[in-house]
């Protein structure tokens, strides 16, 4: 038996692999598809999150970004990077280093597509593989999460009020950059995100709130699939929105096909069902407004894997929160904000009348994460300096506080407090209660 199985092969699952291995765990990952895998997002990689992947060993090969700069048809801002340089990066180049670097640590993946798995008191089966833990990171339309939520009925999440879901589409265009910023081109309903990934290439992302005609759409494995079409009359049409962006393209050759993805909004009411956790996409999804999802996914793989090495899976409820919780609502707030009628139209105007703000919020975005501790190795059973994580949990069940806490956790339980929370009358007075006010995301989806 191994200690954790990993469902879903891309970034955030083989991140998550990744860290369990250096946490001392033993892991498998299982993946149908060969990396890499080539999906539908913006592939700006925040400073944070770069600095993350070297943590793990991960260098991928791009375009460094040097910070944001918003447009509409009369106003532009720029806002620099002031910790550092994120990266534009192909995410089949981000795929192909992060799988590369699991084949270094030696981390097995299967060919076998996870669809069912079997829950027991002290492992999980699945693929035929019995694991101590299973890791759902197969994506926006996660099957395990849609089993476990069919097995395990919980009232609907509630969902504040929004004009409707929304969708992306993008494609490559064989062009040098002719910025170093991530260029966000504003429209009403719509935005264009245009980012440097190499010297000869530049991805365009378009996200907007009506489903696309043609374009594949993402599939619950995280492949493509959808109506017949290629989506690029799509996408020339949504394009088009964009005069400045589309004369600025020029006649350029494309240097991929049009992918898609949505909707994006996915809410979920918990990530731990027992021995099964959830991380990534599938553990919950906003929008990608800000492009922090590889930098939150890559937070929460951390923070999995300590809890993990921790033997205290419960925990990495608290853990999800604590790492995602920054750009959650950071995200929240710009959409609430874009979707107003009033405020929409005014946030490229705002921006450039006060560049300090929005240089200010640019980098709050950048470096959103919550900083941890790596994981350290865990304690091998018996050996000298401590006992062995089923040891541990043991002596917390007798009564006893058990040793302190490793594998980077920082999700301790905290003893019982009575707080009174300002704007909600929300009292807490157990121990373990998680102790948040309005807006939390696992609760409300913002």
């Amino acid at each position: 038996m191994i200690d954790t199985l990993v469902v879903g092969g891309g970034p955030v699952g083989l991140a998550t692999a990744i860290y369990c291995t250096l946490a001392g765990l033993s892991v498998t990952v299982a993946e149908p598809r060969t990396a890499p895998v080539d999906k539908a997002c913006g592939e700006g990689v925040m400073p944070a999150a770069v600095r993350r992947l070297a943590a793990l060993g991960v260098t991928p090969a791009g375009h460094p970004l040097r910070g944001i700069r918003y447009l509409d048809a009369a106003h532009r801002a720029d806002a620099r990077f002031r910790h550092g340089d994120g990266l534009g990066v192909r995410r089949t180049v981000l795929h192909a280093a992060l799988a590369a670097r699991a084949d270094a640590l030696g981390i097995p993946v299967i060919p076998i597509r996870v669809t069912g798995f079997e829950r027991h008191a002290g492992h999980v089966t699945a693929a035929g593989v019995k694991a101590r833990y299973l890791v759902a990171a197969d994506g926006l339309h996660s099957t395990v999460r849609r089993v476990l939520e069919r097995e395990t009925p919980t009232r609907p999440v509630r969902r504040p009020r929004s004009p409707g879901p929304r969708y992306g589409l993008r494609q490559h265009y064989r062009i040098a950059p002719w910025t170093d910023l991530v260029e966000v081109h504003w429209i009403p309903r719509a935005e264009a995100y245009v980012t440097p990934v190499s010297d000869g290439v530049v991805g365009v992302a378009l996200l907007f709130a009506r489903p696309p005609r043609d374009a594949t759409a993402e599939t619950p494995a995280g492949g493509a699939s959808g109506p017949p079409g290629d989506g690029r009359g799509d996408f020339a049409a949504r394009l088009a929105a964009f005069p400045a962006l589309r004369d600025r393209l020029g006649g350029a050759p494309a240097a991929s096909e049009v992918r898609g993805a949505g909707p994006m909004r996915h809410d979920v009411r918990r990530r731990v069902y027992g021995r099964v956790l959830l991380a990534g996409d599938a553990s919950g999804y906003l929008d990608a407004l800000t492009g922090e999802g590889i930098g939150v996914g890559l937070a929460q793989a951390e923070a999995l894997a300590g809890c993990l090495a921790a033997d205290r899976p419960a925990d990495y409820e608290r853990a999800w929160r604590h790492a995602s919780g920054p750009a959650w609502r950071f995200t929240a707030g710009l959409l609430w904000s874009r979707n107003q009628p009033f405020l929409g139209q005014r946030i490229v105007p705002a921006a450039q009348r006060l560049p300090w703000l929005f240089a200010t919020l640019v980098n709050h975005a950048a470096q959103a994460l919550p900083g941890r501790r790596p994981p350290r190795a865990k304690p091998a059973p018996g050996g000298p300096g401590g006992s062995s994580p089923r040891e541990d949990t043991a002596s917390q069940r007798e009564g006893g506080r058990g040793p302190p806490n490793t594998g980077g956790c920082r999700c301790d339980r905290s003893p019982p407090r009575r707080e009174a929370h300002r704007g909600s009358s929300r009292t807490v007075f157990r121990e373990g209660d998680i102790r948040c006010g309005p807006g939390d995301p696992s609760r409300t989806g913002t």
